[in-house]
């Protein structure tokens, strides 16, 4: 049964206490009652200090070990309110922002804390794209035009892949890649798309590997029908996703955490006709409590200035 808050008051009301976080981190975690990390023993006592110690292997085990909450200094209150913040903003959340809404004394927390949670977003066993699927690629920072196949300066490049759903786009995958070469897009297609699904492309030769993989591939062509738009669907979603770069991190989303920040937006625009922000951070906590610690040293190399 999914178990959330509906509004912030309830939130706030809810989880105003360590002890009630940890409960809520405990049954999301291990929902038909503990099971010790190192030996699958079901059996454990409690002892102080929110510790569980497991009656056969004799380990100490706390329900935050083994999550992106360990180690953390600050309360498990602050993570809460920081994953219904970042839930509850339609746009995103900037690190300034979150700075602000928690109190913080620090940037480089709320910035470390916005790219843990979005490595949280993004389940590693998630489901891939199915059925028909439209796929290209799209340029996104940097001021510099440049040639597909060679790439352009100061820019990354994303594929997108948008599963048609009827007249609407389904789900979605943003993949990073470093070229428009066949390998680069043919990794990208294995890592987000089914064998044996209908792969919809334009003409650009990278493409012409994947029916070796195990796809179907359709070429778009340019007609008076079909006009220079080949792929309505993933052109819609790459200027959603500069849009967002632009207007909630002013474009300051660096090479180097890009796969995360395409996470976070694939996040959002995959539930974007929830109704429920309760929802979205019940998902949210439920893969936080899943994720394997994320060290700041694991996450950084120089800390980036301005929006996050």
């Amino acid at each position: 049964m999914e178990d959330y808050p509906r509004t912030e008051a309830e939130l706030e009301k809810r989880f105003s206490s360590e002890e009630a976080c940890r409960a809520y981190l405990f049954e999301l975690r291990w929902p038909d009652g503990f099971v010790c990390p190192q030996c699958e023993c079901r059996k454990a006592w409690t002892m102080k200090r929110d510790l569980f110690v497991c009656a056969k292997c004799r380990r100490q085990v706390s329900v935050t070990a083994g999550t992106i909450f360990q180690d953390s200094r600050l309360p498990l209150v602050m993570w809460f309110r920081a994953m219904w913040h970042v839930t509850s903003q339609k746009s995103g959340a900037s690190a300034l922002g979150l700075q602000r809404v928690l109190g913080l004394g620090s940037y480089q927390t709320a910035w470390s804390w916005l790219h843990k949670l979005r490595r949280a977003m993004v389940r590693p066993d998630r489901e891939l794209l199915t059925g028909k699927v439209d796929v290209d690629e799209t340029y996104v920072g940097g001021e510099k035009p440049g040639k597909r196949g060679r790439g352009a300066v100061g820019k990354a490049l994303v594929v997108v892949a948008a599963q048609q759903d009827g007249d609407h786009i389904g789900r979605i995958r943003l993949v990073h890649v470093p070229d428009a070469s066949g390998a680069s897009l043919g990794d990208a297609i294995m890592q987000t798309i089914a064998p044996g699904s209908s792969v919809q492309t334009d003409d650009w030769k990278g493409y012409n590997g994947i029916e070796e993989l195990g796809y179907r591939r359709k070429i778009v062509h340019h007609s008076p029908e079909v006009g220079e738009n080949l792929l309505p669907n993933c052109h819609l979603v790459a200027s959603l996703l500069k849009r967002w770069i632009l207007g909630t991190h002013q474009g300051a989303v660096s090479a180097k955490h890009l796969s995360y920040y395409l996470d976070e937006f694939t996040f959002r625009f995959n539930r974007r006709t929830s109704q429920s922000r309760g929802k979205l951070f019940f998902r949210l906590v439920q893969q936080a409590v899943h994720m394997t610690p994320k060290p700041l040293s694991c996450i950084t190399g120089p800390q980036p200035v301005g929006g996050g």
